[in-house]
């Protein structure tokens, strides 16, 4: 009995000694890997959005929130928060590039990105090939959460279109007593996706949409408004991006067609928008994320560090998303020794397991296909050059 004792004692002796001296590690078995982190280094998470270009403003606004949840977190796990940040150019190929480009870097967590779906598009493939995670902070196109479509590393914080299209119809058609719509998009994914949502939901209601203009596959946009007033529409949906926004607006108001009502969506909720476009967008509408009360504290942390108001709507979702990600590392990480192990699909199941979560744009829940935000949309009307929320 002694001698057990005794080589007992030893064994727990000798296991401690090994354990503190890092002896003893882990082993991830993690299917898709796991990222390793050690000691005094940083956790190194990126954004891919769009920082240069005419649409600038969302990504920029929504950095400066993921920014933002970086300074409020701290530390995470005892380790530092570092900050890769590509440029997703609002393209399919920026989307293409930059993911590339990120997907090279085994130590980069998870992105926060893209700005714009048909740059999303192509990222979330590659990024979950890669095993990592994307949440995007305004990626609404719903091809990217639909079922047979959805890439698993995918989420977004954000709505899906086909509440924001439901939302516009029923604004025209029982709000503003419209019954005949004419849609102009640029064939890529947001526009594409989200006026037709807008036109189904708006034929489900009684209405007509009695042309949809494709500014990619008929470029002569005069000639085909001037094809479509003779339909006789009594309201223009153009869920397009600033330059589109600019030309259309402009264009509808040199053939004489001011008698539309003009309403687009968040592609264009933006003061370069209104600053490029007035005294012809006074009046017009476009839905958007639904303002909230946004904390005093938070306003003061974005006018103290970036000298502005808000230059965009997707701030919020920016912050949101970072911090779905700070709290998936928290349960996705091992610690070993000096040593911390992210786990990436653990990393996935934890965004998947999110049920309930405070975030500062909407209460956050995902669904097994990467919907996380509330469908929580507003109708503004631009007057005396500002948004003003009217609806509902």
């Amino acid at each position: 009995m002694r001698r057990f004792f005794s080589a007992l004692t030893i064994s727990i002796v000798a296991g401690l000694i090994l354990s503190a001296c890092g002896a003893i590690r882990y082993t991830c078995t993690d299917p898709l890997g796991c990222v390793t982190v050690g000691g005094g280094e940083s956790l190194k998470i990126a954004t891919l959005l769009t920082m240069s270009g005419p649409d600038q403003v969302y990504g920029i606004d929504a950095v400066r929130g993921v920014e933002i949840a970086i300074s409020d977190q701290g530390k995470l796990l005892g380790h530092n928060i570092e900050l890769v940040k590509v440029d997703d150019l609002c393209t399919e190929q920026g989307g293409k590039d930059g993911a590339a480009q990120l997907a090279q870097d085994s130590q980069i967590i998870g992105v926060i990105g893209a700005t714009c779906s048909s740059s999303s598009t192509p990222a979330a493939k590659i990024l979950s090939d890669a095993g990592m995670v994307m949440i995007s902070p305004s990626s609404t196109a719903p091809s990217l959460t639909d079922p047979v479509l959805h890439q698993p590393g995918f989420f977004r914080a954000i709505y899906n279109d086909k509440a924001q299209g439901k939302a516009v119809a029923e604004f025209a058609f029982s709000v503003l007593g419209l019954h005949r719509m004419l849609t102009i998009h640029d064939g890529t994914p947001y526009p594409k996706e989200l006026q037709q949502a807008a036109c189904d939901s708006f034929q489900q209601l009684g209405g007509v949409c009695v042309a949809q203009i494709d500014l990619s596959t008929q470029p002569n946009l005069a000639a085909d408004l001037q094809f479509a007033s003779a339909l006789n529409p009594d309201v223009a949906y153009f869920p397009v991006y600033t330059e589109d926004g600019i030309s259309i607006t402009k264009a509808i108001f040199n053939l004489g067609m001011s008698n539309l009502a003009l309403i687009s969506s968040d592609g264009l909720l933006s003061a370069d928008f209104i600053k490029q476009t007035e005294p012809n967008s006074e009046g017009m509408y476009l839905s958007g994320p639904a303002e909230v009360q946004e904390s005093e504290t938070f306003t003061q942390k974005y006018v103290s560090r970036y000298g502005e108001q808000f230059i965009a709507a997707y701030h919020l979702q920016g912050y949101d998303s970072a911090n779905m990600l700070f709290y998936a590392i928290q349960q996705a990480a091992v610690v070993s020794g000096d040593k911390l192990y992210i786990q990436r699909q653990k990393l996935r199941d934890a965004l998947y397991g999110i049920r309930g979560m405070k975030g500062l744009s909407s209460d956050i829940t995902c669904s097994p296909v990467g919907d996380c935000a509330q469908p929580n949309i507003e109708i503004f009307q631009i007057a005396e050059s500002k948004f003003r929320s009217i609806y509902p």
